[in-house]
């Protein structure tokens, strides 16, 4: 008996033993499923920031900002992401660089978000970089193609969303070199990131024809009144292809003097300021024929999308959650796009809510296809390629609407 009595205690000890055992080895085994968070994230709630330009000389871009929230609005009613409702909290920054700053610091310091998202415009942007890098805070899908925030190495809290300012401006190259060959290229300028870049491109994709084919540039500030003396200078140097690298509120100040001095050269019109309702109609429609551009998004207004089922989503979401807004604006449907980006990359990030790993997701983005996007285009990111949007087409307009011409371009460019 005694002896049974020892085994029985010898078995009733491993038996604690192995349940000890398990208790430390459990969470070794499930350390990949615990909830991981940093400032800004909680089981309930994810901070995020942004500023916009509600006001000041790109206020054209202020439905950007609208239709994200209301879209962030939707998703929260559907349940949010993993539970977690969006909390997205906007400031004016009226494209001023020092207020960018200020609101920025406010919305990292004060308000604590997570990250910043879609902060608008390159000179907001270029102003708040090197702060979010040294604080380690995500610049998410940053409203700019400059280059400089497609550059992992040097900023790596940064990426941007739109196409890369200079491989756009290597298309247009493209389109110039088999198109018009012979051109005399006068270039119309925002003297910042933005216009740099796409001269850059430009003069990337022309090679050794650049010098002799771009004959005159002329810059503008943003504290500028208008464009009109810049006009003047290019017409006088016997350009007969503008090249406009500018923002809405000047492309359409361009257009119109175009056709104050009956000046009809080839127009090419980068994406930023190709928004009919935010700068053609404010120009003229009848005098913003034959202007050509890029897109790589459905425009609502293409009657060739009537049954498309993304474009009906989007028309259902303005009239339920913006019906305010212009549903015919393509600032409104680059809202709309960049804000269902974000919901991807916030559901791959799932109960680790790091700022680590929100860039991460955002740089390991495969064969992602937006419901807005043309045919044929996806979405693909690496850690060493952050460039989101590098697929485009050429788009000429024709008085109501653009009009798609030509195959998808892919820029095979550096991708830093």
């Amino acid at each position: 008996m005694r002896t049974s009595l020892f085994g029985l205690v010898g078995i009733k000890a491993w038996a604690i033993a192995l349940a000890a055992s398990l208790t430390v080895a459990l969470p070794a085994s499930s350390a990949y499923a615990q909830k991981k968070y940093d400032t800004g994230a909680t089981d309930t709630e994810i901070k995020i920031g942004q500023t916009v330009p509600f006001s000041g000389p790109a206020s054209a871009y202020a439905g950007i900002g609208k239709t994200q929230a209301a879209y962030l609005r939707m998703i929260n009613e559907k349940g949010g992401i993993n539970g977690r409702k969006l909390n997205l909290i906007q400031y004016d920054d009226a494209y001023s660089p020092p207020k960018a700053v200020e609101q920025v610091r406010k919305l990292v310091e004060g308000d604590e978000v997570l990250f910043t998202f879609q902060i608008i415009g390159t000179p907001s942007n270029a102003a708040v970089q090197k702060y979010l890098n040294g604080k380690k805070v995500p610049q998410l899908l940053a409203s700019t193609g400059a280059s400089r925030f497609t550059d992992p190495q040097n900023f790596p809290w940064t990426i941007a969303y739109n196409p890369n300012y200079q491989s756009e401006g290597r298309i247009y190259a493209k389109y110039i070199l088999a198109n018009h060959p012979n051109a005399k290229i006068g270039i119309l300028y925002q003297n910042d990131d933005l216009g740099r870049d796409y001269i850059a491109g430009l003069r990337s994709g022309l090679g050794a024809k650049a010098d002799t084919m771009i004959v005159s540039e002329a810059s503008y500030e943003l504290s500028d009144p208008t464009v009109d003396s810049q006009i003047v200078k290019l017409k006088s140097s016997g350009a007969d292809l503008l090249y406009n690298a500018s923002t809405p509120k000047f492309a359409a100040q361009a257009i119109k003097k175009l056709a104050d001095l009956a000046w009809k050269p080839v127009h090419i019109l980068d994406i930023n300021a190709s928004p009919v309702s935010a700068t053609l109609k404010p120009a003229g429609l009848d005098i913003s024929k034959d202007i050509i551009s890029t897109n790589y998004g459905k425009d609502p207004a293409d009657p060739q999308w009537k049954d498309d089922p993304g474009v009906k989503a989007y028309f259902e979401f303005m009239d339920k959650y913006y019906p305010e807004g212009d549903k015919l604006n393509t600032v409104n449907t680059y809202g709309y796009s960049t804000a269902e980006l974000l919901v991807q990359i916030l559901r791959q990030c799932g109960d680790d809510l790091t700022r680590e790993n929100v860039m991460r997701q955002a740089a390991n983005i495969k064969g992602y296809v937006p419901s807005l996007a043309l045919p044929g285009l996806s979405i693909n990111t690496s850690p060493t390629d952050f460039r989101i949007n590098k697929q485009m087409q050429m788009m000429r307009f024709n008085g109501e609407r653009w009009e798609l011409f030509g195959p998808i371009i892919e820029d095979t460019g550096a991708a830093g």
